[in-house]
């Protein structure tokens, strides 16, 4: 049984990103690539020891060496997507990226047989089997463990907003569902999946990871997965809010907010702040309503006596942080909205085409 630790928290502001995929046929629809792409002929390069395959065979993740400055995580994440698609090509297939690719059928693709991955079938049955979801989780060194659980408590708040600007899967299975995200909303019919509750400290959290895997209730700590949570093996705090995004420029802006918002957070813990203790009710209430509406979603205020609107929440990040990643996503057309337009313009093949990584 593998757990972490508190010594695993030793390096503050070091960032690690994990972008999950869909490998494509010609027509854009997803196919199954794994074995050829991950295990019969694993790249080498930068995607060395980086690339694994997820539930499906249609899907893949990849993580990026670690990334020592912030500013070089654009960088980055480009050369590791150009490494994934010259991969992929080489091998016959394309790669796309969305929250949820509108022509993934569940029941027509094939699962990985991964022993991990059989397990959670056997055990969670119907919504592992229809899990089609992509998504963006960002890591955040953090130096220490009790602030790193003070963090992510703090975090969950601002998780909806980040949720609504990247929102970028409408349609599933198909159709239209809606829904901006419809992939978080599908994602959190898995247990231990949404907002977490708030944790008194690390020992408080690190009991609960404990206790879940010697009671049965998960195989492995990596099977508890909230939206945010200290991640005790990696020694970070782990972002898996997002959608997957198809434009490397967003991903890279979600990666800079969320590093400028850890930062900001931890030198408030150093000051000594309290911090908050939002009721899980409001932050449910608050991912739901990013899911629904994306960009025209309110969220309810810590205190729950008001609403702020998603551009009040981007112009008071901006200016308290004094970044404009946030306020670059917004003046963009979003992910969702782009993919009703291209779908209601030029139609499924020109969407599924236009999912593709060049």
């Amino acid at each position: 049984m593998e757990l972490g630790s508190a010594d695993a928290f030793d390096r503050m502001g070091t960032l690690g990103v994990e972008e999950e995929f869909y490998i494509v046929d010609d027509r854009g629809r997803p196919t199954a690539g794994t074995d050829d792409l991950v295990y019969d002929n694993p790249p080498g390069g930068i995607l060395e020891d980086r690339i694994d395959h997820e539930l499906f065979k249609c899907t893949l993740e990849t993580q990026t060496p670690l990334i020592e400055d912030v500013d070089a995580a654009g960088e980055t994440i480009r050369a590791v997507r150009e490494a994934l698609v010259e991969h992929a090509e080489t091998h016959g297939y394309g790669i796309a990226a969305a929250g949820l690719h509108p022509e993934a059928k569940w029941r027509e693709l094939a699962h990985a047989t991964k022993p991990r991955y059989q397990s959670q079938l056997d055990r969670i049955q119907y919504p592992q089997h229809r899990n089609t979801t992509a998504g963006l989780h960002v890591h955040v060194g953090v130096d220490d463990a009790d602030k790193a659980t003070w963090i992510a408590n703090e975090l969950r708040w601002y998780l909806p907003p980040v949720l609504a600007l990247s929102a970028n899967s409408p349609f599933w299975y198909g159709f239209d569902t809606g829904l901006a995200s419809a992939r978080a909303k599908i994602f959190e019919a898995l247990p231990n999946t949404g907002m977490p509750t708030r944790f008194d400290d690390f020992e408080t959290y690190r009991q609960f990871e404990r206790q879940m895997v010697a009671l049965g209730s998960i195989e492995d700590r990596g099977e508890l997965w909230y939206d945010v949570r200290p991640h005790t093996g990696h020694g970070t705090v782990e972002v898996r809010t997002p959608d997957a995004q198809t434009d490397p420029a967003r991903t890279v802006a979600f990666i800079r907010y969320v590093h400028a918002l850890v930062e900001d957070l931890a030198a408030r813990y150093e000051d000594g702040e309290s911090g908050t203790d939002v009721r899980r009710e409001i932050l449910d209430a608050n991912k739901w309503h990013a899911m629904r509406y994306g960009r025209d979603a309110e969220f309810i205020t810590r205190d729950a006596a008001e609403t702020v609107s998603l551009p009040e929440f981007v112009e008071a990040e901006a200016d308290r942080l004094g970044t404009d990643s946030l306020r670059q996503v917004f003046d963009a057309e979003s992910g969702a909205v782009r993919q009703r337009r291209i779908r209601r313009e030029d139609g499924v093949d020109a969407l599924c085409d236009r999912l593709r990584l060049d």
